[in-house]
């Protein structure tokens, strides 16, 4: 088709730039609330202004950006109370999937001698294990890294892309949510949750009781975190 490359090089540049500016985020150097325009971060990356724009746009549709008329584009501000309910989201769709494990529908039940499934959690396992490490290092840039791909990969062993995008979208809100206080300690370790392994574990068991326990139990250690850090 003619012009398709140009329109597959944008699209590439809009998500590029998009990564890069959320990785930005995450790692608390644009900070809540700070403002910049299209121009500022075109020339930041000496592109040209569409795919910003494009890509401004696709942060601010997930909750990273709020948009302003006349000022441009601002790092959302997330309260304890969005905070709460991002977690309340993220364990209802969480929910979801064991539900789905539990009833041997979508990704489990295409797959009758289970190897598919097992073979996936095997490599979602591994994400898990770096995660832990980043964790237990305290080093929270890596640790987010490996997360996000963590619980992007176990979405997608249960076969519904829907459902995996939304968890995905809900963990990285709550990672910027969450970073903005994180990044108030010096040292982090022992602070970050790093139960991912046994979370897989439990799984390749079936054991859907436990992963709603371990689940359980890490929402209740973000939380606690996140306001205890927030009420300093």
């Amino acid at each position: 088709m003619p012009g398709s490359n140009g329109a597959v090089t944008r699209n590439t540049l809009r998500q590029q730039i998009a990564d890069a500016l959320r990785d930005e985020v995450l790692a608390g150097r644009l900070q809540p609330g700070q403002e910049f325009t299209v121009k500022e971060i075109a020339e930041q990356y000496g592109v040209s202004a569409t795919p910003v724009r494009e890509a401004l746009v696709d942060l601010s549709a997930q909750g990273l950006l709020e948009a302003d008329q006349h000022r441009g584009f601002r790092v959302h501000e997330y309260s304890l109370a969005d905070y709460r309910g991002i977690i309340e989201a993220r364990s209802l769709v969480i929910d979801g999937m064991f539900h789905a494990l539990e009833g041997g529908h979508q990704g489990f039940v295409h797959d009758p001698d289970n190897s598919r499934v097992l073979a996936a959690l095997a490599g979602v396992r591994r994400r898990g294990e770096e995660a832990q490490r980043a964790a237990a290092a305290g080093d929270i840039t890596v640790l987010i890294g490996y997360d996000l791909r963590f619980w992007r990969e176990l979405g997608a062993v249960f076969g519904n892309p829907y459902l995996s995008d939304f968890l995905h979208r809900l963990r990285v809100q709550s990672w910027v949510c969450a970073v903005q206080h994180l990044r108030r300690l010096t040292d982090l370790r022992g602070e970050l949750w790093a139960e991912h392994t046994a979370l897989v574990d439990a799984l390749v068991a079936r054991d859907t009781a436990a992963a709603r326990e371990i689940v359980s139990a890490y929402n209740t250690h973000s939380l606690t975190v996140v306001e205890r850090l927030a009420g300093q």
